[in-house]
């Protein structure tokens, strides 16, 4: 069995892609006043991330567990063709065979379905927040006069260099009722692994009915 995949499972995942709207626009003739604000940053800061971070671990367990039964199974009866292969007829050789391959395949298929559900998960237990945190960029932007609001984050930000008090992240999270403070750590989720192909035994490939690497 291989080591478990693991990745971070960030509140912020949904933020490198969270498009920050124009807030309000000002009358042409007015100057253009841009702010910026870090999507994780508040995320991080919302009392709704924990909630979501709790939730995506539960849900991850529940699909770790699933596919743990899956490799229990495999391992179970793997080890009973290992000790009875010898002796079995040929056909039934053959159908045991099958059997593994079908079951490890199942395994790797349950992975990657597991793989896209928990992101799908993770969209719609942030949409919510999201959708919150723009309301009130929205609101901040009105009433301080704002142009445009730019997040800061992500691997190429839009923001290249602005001064600190174009930062409105305190504005938004004091709009929301929140106090500002140190960003949360990003949760750690452990995703299933399945079973490697190279699991079924050699032996296997010795009859007619042959194991798929």
């Amino acid at each position: 069995m291989t080591t478990m995949n693991k990745f971070r499972v960030a509140l912020a995942a949904a933020a490198l892609t969270f498009t920050t709207a124009t807030a309000s626009m000002a009358q042409t003739a007015a100057p253009l006043k841009i702010g910026y604000t870090s999507v994780e940053y508040v995320l991080s800061q919302m009392p709704e991330s924990k909630q979501i971070e709790s939730q995506l671990k539960d849900y991850s367990t529940q699909l770790k567990n699933q596919l743990d039964a899956k490799q229990n199974d495999f391992r179970t009866k793997l080890e009973a063709y290992q000790k009875g292969g010898a002796t079995m007829p040929d056909p039934v050789k053959a159908d045991k065979e099958k059997e593994l391959q079908n079951l490890q395949q199942s395994m790797q298929e349950f992975q990657q379905n597991a793989e896209a559900s928990l992101q799908q998960k993770q969209q719609a237990l942030l949409k919510p927040a999201l959708d919150k945190l723009q309301k009130n960029i929205d609101a901040v932007a009105d009433e301080n006069g704002f142009t445009y609001i730019l997040n800061s984050d992500g691997a190429s930000p839009v923001l290249l260099h602005g001064p600190k008090d174009g930062d409105v992240s305190d504005l938004i999270l004091k709009k929301m009722g929140i106090t500002p403070g140190a960003a949360a750590p990003a949760a750690k989720v452990t995703t299933p692994a399945a079973t490697p192909p190279s699991a079924v035994p050699a032996a296997a490939t010795k009859t007619k009915t042959k194991t798929k690497k």
